[in-house]
């Protein structure tokens, strides 16, 4: 059965713990837009000993490049990017603190585990519907690593974000399950 949740930024750990994997998710509240360049950066300037753009204390991050905003939006397309390009970052950012990871595919057994360890979860946004899932966006603002452009790390304002949890803080896999419906009635 799907158990669709309303949840707001930043996550606390009781809200990752109730999760599980197939359940729908509309999340509002602050995100914040980072992929691989942003990632390197981050940590890079968490190695020197400077503070981190963002409070990474259950935080939410989500892998989007956004496109530039149109007239009557704050941003372009915010589609979702293949999160495997950032699992190399995702286990050190989890245990400083980010309790979700938002992006489409599968992540790497380190990164499930990371998960478990850490009680984080990660969330799928449906790929291929950039424009729609930037009508759930209500301001973007580059924050941080502006050189980057769209790499640059982006604070997001959503409202009822939709997302699926694909992976849970408990090992649970929606990618494991081969039959969907029976993913969705455990």
């Amino acid at each position: 059965m799907i158990r669709p949740h309303r949840l707001i930024t930043p996550l606390a750990r009781t809200d990752v713990r109730n999760l599980r994997a197939g359940d729908v998710v509309y999340l509002t509240g602050t995100v914040y837009a980072a992929r691989e360049q942003a990632h390197m950066r981050l940590l890079d300037d968490l190695d020197k000993g400077l503070p981190p753009p963002f409070d990474l204390q259950g935080a939410v991050i989500y892998y989007v490049g956004p496109s530039p905003m149109t007239p009557d939006r704050p941003i372009g397309a915010a589609g979702p990017s293949s999160a495997s390009r950032m699992d190399p970052f995702a286990e050190r950012l989890h245990s400083l603190g980010v309790l979700g990871t938002i992006g489409k595919g599968r992540r790497s057994p380190a990164v499930r585990q990371a998960l478990i360890d850490h009680k984080a979860i990660y969330l799928g946004a449906t790929g291929g519907a950039g424009a729609l899932l930037s009508l759930r966006i209500r301001q973007a603002t580059p924050i941080a690593y502006l050189d980057l452009g769209p790499e640059a790390v982006h604070m997001l304002v959503v409202e009822d974000f939709p997302l699926v949890v694909l992976y849970d803080s408990q090992g649970g896999d929606l990618h494991a399950n081969a039959d969907l419906n029976a993913a969705l009635s455990s």
